[in-house]
């Protein structure tokens, strides 16, 4: 049996990962510069740019050309087995299911945040903060991944299990199901403004231990997000009806009578 040499992208794709985990870098987030990774990893460029390579079509990273390479959102199997499938076939029937899913975690999330101020360890409250900080990027799609670990680390800080994996079942729904509205928010400057405001009240409640105020700041914020996508999807329809034309209804049935 002939044993093939281990690739030295391997063993730099492996370092690559362990520093993801050493440094709890999450999905949104940047790695370090590829000039500053190579030296801090003691390897060439090239051999870093063929691990990150490795590290992309694995899906473990994501890479934007001239800003840099990000941690991509991870799914997690015991969320996708016990509460996304049964839920998929609801969304897949009726979108308007997603609106389900926002009241839902109204009830849950004022929870997650309630208790997250209440047991939040310094680990945890900085691993909220950096989140926070995430969502700040210009790239609309790396800033909504930035806000789903957001809420999913306050999630982890509440240290209930169950609710955790309930928000992170429901978070792979919506991943799909509003991702372009989500991603919208972060393209108009006064809604995410807003949404700014609005994790920075929830971080600055759970930061100094009120959970009435952090409850009641995410609460508020669910109710923003929740009136937004509606307004954007009341918007996306009022366009459509009007880039119709007047005539089209009659040509249409025309056509079918022929």
């Amino acid at each position: 049996m002939i044993v093939m040499p281990r690739r030295l992208a391997d063993d730099v794709a492996d370092r690559i990962r362990a520093l993801i985990n050493e440094q709890q870098l999450e999905a949104g987030m940047r790695l370090p510069a590829e000039r500053q990774l190579a030296i801090r990893l003691g390897v060439s460029r090239n051999s870093l740019r063929e691990a990150l390579a490795k590290l992309v079509s694995e899906g473990l990273l994501l890479s934007r050309r001239g800003g840099g390479t990000f941690v991509r959102w991870q799914h997690e199997p015991w969320s996708e087995q016990n509460i996304v499938q049964p839920l998929k076939g609801l969304l897949a029937d009726d979108p308007d299911y997603s609106f389900d899913i926002l009241e839902a975690r109204h009830a849950i999330e004022g929870s997650t945040a309630w208790h997250a101020a209440l047991r939040a360890s310094d680990a945890d409250k900085e691993k909220i903060r950096l989140c926070f900080e995430a969502t700040l990027v210009d790239d609309p799609d790396l800033a909504s991944q930035a806000d789903v670990r957001f809420h999913l680390a306050i999630a982890e800080a509440s240290h209930n299990v169950v609710l955790l994996q309930t928000m992170r079942g429901f978070f792979d729904l919506l991943q799909s199901s509003v991702k372009q509205s989500r991603q919208r928010m972060y393209q108009v400057p006064p809604v995410f403004a807003g949404l700014t405001e609005q994790h920075q009240s929830i971080l600055d409640a759970i930061l100094r231990g009120d959970a009435d105020g952090a409850r009641q700041a995410m609460m508020a914020h669910l109710s923003f997000v929740h009136t937004t996508i509606k307004q954007f999807d009341e918007d996306r329809a009022r366009q459509a009806r009007i880039t119709r034309l007047p005539g089209d209804a009659d040509i249409s049935s025309g056509e079918k009578n022929r």
